[in-house]
């Protein structure tokens, strides 16, 4: 693939759908009963689903699809040619530009807006300078500290999907978008914080491997609108073949991914928990602040040894360690330099001159830290760090992983283990205390319960925000 040709396909979101898979989807929508009187493709690439809906459905007087590569473009109208011709009307036109209401809007019939949307983000685009964009508007309401963090970073499908939503509003309709499932999610909190119409969701998961060769979770989203109804919930289902479902929804405007067993266990959510789940620290210079013993020397991530005192020197356990259950002993070791956030750090000048001596070599790494957390705050700063960083007892997960694998963690070495920032804690100084919670945790009650609001499908789908909607004291007091 040529450089222009592989810009292209990103910049486009390209995955053209294979006939097998546009064949199953339709063939899904003709088993739940949807008889669209009009079909609408709005990016019909190189027409497999327009294909596919003309072997399943029986019922559409009219077939549209709209698209923007000129190459595709002759490829679909090529087949159309061979096929009802008069059924289908394949045109030119740019999703973003394109007048929609002159299909949607004219017409009381029932309508099916189906296919496959760029997988792409407006960040993606931005780096290979592609044009394939709504115009800029904040339609997330992002401001602040999340658009710096990213939060501002949308999925191009999700923006496009938004306005398929607005089409169907207040008529006879249906969706049915093959899509990430992290944006089905999305479009469901949208319907949902914009009190819009919607009769009826479901996902079905699909297997991006076979079709896309693509390392993606992506489903088909269902949505079914009329003019009164406002269900939010969504049935995610395994496969488009399998039966069993558990169903997405709220609970007091929290979006939950198991409501059905959520309910069961409402009472152990803790609005104001009183135990707090922590991240671990966070010094943005693992090159400097962080290394590995060898031979009983200290050997920091540029690969150089380092002579400094034990004093500010503690064990450290990667979220890698924490999830392969590695927490007994450690060969990685960080400077804590801080005992609290923005505590002055002159007296390690004092203390372990060492120690500041390495610091002040490795100045040019650590003042280069670009986060915003490290202006105003002292020289060699970290974050993430507190009373109970030193706690001599910790129960910890890694929130990158896709498994509930608490683990109880003691001093190494006489002293206090401490995380990387993907870990996630709670500690403790009395060992007994530790232990009890330990049992709560790991009891079968509080993984369901954690279970039914994670999505697991998320980059880290453990957060502290759900750990601590556990309410730990109604637990103790529930048979286990």
């Amino acid at each position: 693939m040529t450089h222009t040709a592989h810009k292209t396909k990103i910049e486009y979101g390209d995955f053209q759908t294979p006939l097998e898979l546009a064949n199953k989807v339709c063939k899904k929508l003709v088993e739940l009963g949807i008889t669209p009187d009009i079909i609408v493709e709005p990016t019909c690439g190189v027409g497999n689903f327009i294909e596919a809906v003309l072997d399943s459905f029986q019922s559409p007087n009219k077939i549209f699809g709209v698209e923007i590569n000129r190459n595709y473009l002759n490829q679909a109208q090529t087949k159309a040619k061979f096929v009802n011709y008069k059924k289908i009307e394949i045109i030119y036109g740019d999703f973003f530009k394109f007048d929609w209401s002159s299909i949607i809007e004219n017409s009381n019939d029932e309508i099916l807006v189906i296919g496959n949307l760029p997988w792409v983000t407006n960040s993606q685009q931005g780096s290979i300078d592609g044009n394939n964009l709504p115009n800029k508007s904040n339609f997330q309401n992002y401001s602040g500290l999340d658009a710096i963090t990213g939060k501002s970073n949308f999925d191009i499908s999700e923006w496009m999907l938004i306005q398929v939503v607005q089409w169907l509003q207040k008529r006879e309709g249906y969706l049915a978008i093959l899509c990430k499932s992290s944006v089905a999610r999305k479009i469901l909190t949208y319907i949902s914080s914009q009190k819009l119409h919607l009769a009826y969701c479901a996902t079905y998961k699909i297997d991006t491997k076979k079709y896309f060769d693509a390392t993606v979770d992506a489903c088909l989203l269902l949505c079914k609108f009329d003019s009164s109804s406002q269900n939010y919930f969504c049935d995610v289902f395994s496969s488009l073949e399998s039966s069993n479902y558990y169903r997405i929804g709220y609970w007091n405007n929290v979006l939950v991914r198991d409501i059905i067993t959520f309910e069961k266990l409402q009472n152990l959510y803790d609005k104001k928990s009183k135990i707090k789940w922590r991240s671990g620290i966070k010094h943005d210079c693992a090159s400097v602040m962080e290394f590995r013993k060898i031979n009983n020397t200290l050997i920091n991530g540029l690969g150089e040894a380092a002579d400094i005192e034990e004093t500010y020197l503690f064990p450290l356990l990667k979220g890698s360690y924490v999830a392969q259950n590695k927490t007994k002993v450690t060969d990685r070791y960080v400077l804590v330099t801080q005992r609290f956030v923005g505590e002055p750090i002159e007296h390690i000048k004092d203390s372990a001159p060492k120690t500041w001596n390495y610091l002040e070599a490795y100045s040019q790494y650590l003042d280069k830290r670009k986060s915003k957390i490290y202006q105003d705050n002292p020289r060699f700063s970290i974050f993430g760090v507190g009373s109970y960083t030193f706690a001599p007892w910790k129960i910890a997960i890694c929130g990158l992983y896709k498994k509930l694998d608490f683990r109880l963690i003691g001093q190494i070495g006489e002293k206090p283990a401490v995380f990387d920032d993907t870990v996630y804690f709670i500690s403790f100084d009395d060992e007994k205390v530790a232990y009890k919670t330990f049992e709560l945790l790991t009891s079968s009650i509080a993984k369901d319960f954690y279970s039914s609001l994670i999505f697991w499908d998320e980059k880290r789908p453990i957060k502290s925000s759900i750990l601590n909607k556990l309410n730990l004291a109604a637990l103790a007091e529930t048979p286990l």
